[in-house]
């Protein structure tokens, strides 16, 4: 068993923010797994999302699995790399209820992205086709309406991210 105290790391972002990217330098830690949502969203649910809510119910049912799961993993002392997008209050919520009742650290890493910076991103993204899922500038935006930076009152370790390009 790992001897220091396992962490939990979650992300805030923007799409296209670079969540995923570094999700994965962090998960190259020892004791570290990467839990991805895109990935699993992929094999299990790829062929029924099309729309947001679409992505909202298939992501629901994905969290009330994974919750218990992640928890379990951290309780072990592996340390977590959750490649969930933090963007909102309710999954935040969430993201916290996987903490209780563990003895784990957290962060949670904040990608400060302008929108113009995200947009060239998922165009770039979008034209190679090797992200499991496109996101359409229309969709970047519904998303981005959805969007609630943390506030430290939410009670999270904030590791800030300015991200430039």
């Amino acid at each position: 068993m790992p001897s220091s105290q396992p962490t939990l790391h979650m992300f805030c972002g923007k799409a296209a923010a670079g969540k995923s990217t570094l999700a994965a330098s962090l998960a190259c830690a020892a004791d570290t797994v990467l839990v991805s949502e895109d990935t699993w969203l992929a094999a299990l649910y790829s062929d029924q999302m099309t729309t947001l809510s679409d992505y909202v119910r298939c992501a629901k049912k994905l969290r009330a699995v994974m919750g218990p799961h992640v928890s379990s993993l951290l309780n072990t002392g592996i340390s977590v790399v959750l490649d969930f997008p933090a963007n909102t209050i309710e999954t935040r919520n969430w993201m916290r209820g996987i903490l209780e009742g563990t003895g784990a650290g957290h962060q949670l890493h904040v990608l400060n992205a302008s929108d113009e910076v995200c947009l060239a991103r998922l165009q770039s993204r979008n034209a190679k086709g090797e992200h499991a899922f496109s996101v359409t500038e229309e969709q970047f935006r519904q998303l981005v309406r959805h969007y609630t930076p943390p506030s430290p009152d939410e009670g999270f370790n904030l590791v800030m991210h300015d991200v430039a390009e």
